[in-house]
């Protein structure tokens, strides 16, 4: 008791809150509640401690008691929720990413959605070479050709993932929507594995060789991971890729295979 006290007085009093928010980050996917027992292993911390500590969460309607004295999540977190989504707005946070992926990689950047059988450019960044894959914010493009075009005809309702999910959350392609065009794309992920859309660099096919595919797709996986976060998605997918997948061994695909 002495030393929570003690650590409190340390942190400036924000002890408190950090061990709310432990209780409230123990619960996983799949979880309909958790006992006592559960919440102290998951969060190294004592069972007194989480009592205390739920009385609030409870008022405030972050936690629910359930009959039998387990503990599940409560409705103010869907309020939150609600208010994080109506609030959201892709502009705030799409260029910002654009520009940084044109940064590192020299290509042009751009975000894809859906449009029925279509797919509609609503952001785009060009890339400063003067020699560049000329799309514009509003161009419709086809959805059955190229990286963007295949990411989200793939990816679409692709929750969590199910079996049927791409093996790698990317797709390079190469001379398909246009003969000397090379790209990249990757999904982008809202709340619940809803597909926002597809993040893409694009440019000309030389430029898009062994060589350099690796590195650009690592600064677009790390790019559609970020913009992922920040839209209330899980970026979990793009992590694992990233940490796991052999970038060296990568090669552009064939344009009768899978392309730009």
């Amino acid at each position: 008791m002495a030393a929570e006290k003690e650590e409190e007085q340390k942190v400036g009093g924000v002890a408190a809150v950090e061990r709310a928010f432990a209780i409230l980050h123990a619960f996983r996917a799949g979880d309909t509640s958790l006992n006592l027992s559960e919440l102290a292993q998951r969060t190294g911390m004592y069972k007194s401690t989480i009592l205390r500590t739920m009385t609030s969460l409870i008022r405030e309607h972050c936690i629910v008691r359930l009959d039998d004295g387990t503990y599940q999540l409560g409705s103010m977190l869907l309020h939150w929720g609600g208010l994080y989504q109506s609030a959201l707005r892709l502009d705030d946070h799409v260029p910002a990413i654009l520009r940084r992926l044109v940064q590192e990689t020299g290509e042009g950047a751009s975000f894809f959605t859906r449009e029925d059988n279509l797919r509609v450019c609503l952001f785009r960044v060009d890339s400063p070479k003067s020699v560049r894959d000329h799309i514009r914010t509003g161009d419709l493009l086809p959805l059955d050709k190229g990286a963007a075009g295949r990411v989200l005809h793939s990816f679409d309702r692709a929750l969590t993932p199910p079996a049927n999910f791409p093996q790698q959350p990317f797709i390079v392609t190469i001379g398909e929507r246009e003969p000397d065009i090379g790209a990249i794309a990757a999904p982008v992920f809202g709340p619940m594995g809803s597909l926002r859309g597809a993040l893409a660099i694009s440019g000309p096919s030389a430029r898009f060789s062994s060589d350099f595919i690796p590195g650009m797709t690592l600064a677009l996986l790390k790019a559609a991971s970020d913009l992922t976060r920040r839209l209330g998605g899980d970026p979990a997918v793009f992590e694992t890729a990233s940490a796991n997948f052999d970038f060296a061994s990568m090669a552009p695909s064939a344009p009768s295979a899978s392309a730009t």
